[in-house]
């Protein structure tokens, strides 16, 4: 019904901002990502999604496509609600949450707080179809990304490395080369920490 509200950034919080369109306060909640992709200006557009429940109508404001899509796709999970999904999105980027569901990254679906084992796996069987046909992934370059990844990592904390350290600069290697050995990762990385 409302796919998008633009008008004046009036409040900005953590979890939800203000914005006031043709004199009419809009409250939106918002993820941690969208709130670090907000910038401190006066004008705002965010893309939402509406809620309605017998007792609230809520909006959700997302300063992305993607992270919408993501979030109505985690909202389609039996047993993830509106506050877990925006939790999920909160604690990954949109793309770490794709990329965690098309590699069936258990462990990383399972770092989120309030998600368990069973609720992880229940993410990846009910999402990992859609991912894929939906951003068109190759499986294969998904799971050796990762395993790739992982092994990185692995190393690294055998090395007294923190992990969310740590996979910030490898995703940052990754990113600006997907095709890395594990072994470059780790060069690079120690070069980086």
């Amino acid at each position: 019904m409302i796919t998008h509200i633009q008008g004046k950034l009036v409040e900005k919080n953590l979890t939800d901002v203000v914005i006031d369109c043709n004199g009419v306060g809009y409250l939106l909640n918002i993820s941690l990502h969208t709130y670090s992709e907000i910038p401190d200006k006066e004008f705002l557009k965010l893309y939402t999604h509406l809620q309605i429940k017998e007792d609230a109508h809520t909006l959700y404001g997302f300063s992305s496509l993607i992270e919408r899509e993501v979030f109505r796709l985690l909202l389609s999970v039996s047993g993830i609600g509106a506050s877990t999904a925006r939790t999920m999105l909160s604690s990954l980027t949109p793309k770490q949450v794709i990329e965690g569901v098309a590699g069936e990254d258990v462990a990383l679906i399972q770092s989120i707080k309030g998600i368990g084992a069973k609720t992880a796996q229940r993410v990846i069987i009910d999402l990992k179809d859609k991912v894929l046909k939906i951003y068109d992934i190759d499986e294969v370059s998904v799971s050796k990304d990762n395993t790739n990844k992982d092994e990185a990592l692995s190393a690294l904390e055998v090395l007294g490395y923190l992990r969310k350290q740590a996979e910030r600069v490898v995703d940052k290697i990754l990113k600006a080369e997907p095709e890395a050995t594990v072994e470059s990762i780790i060069k690079q990385a120690l070069k980086n920490l």
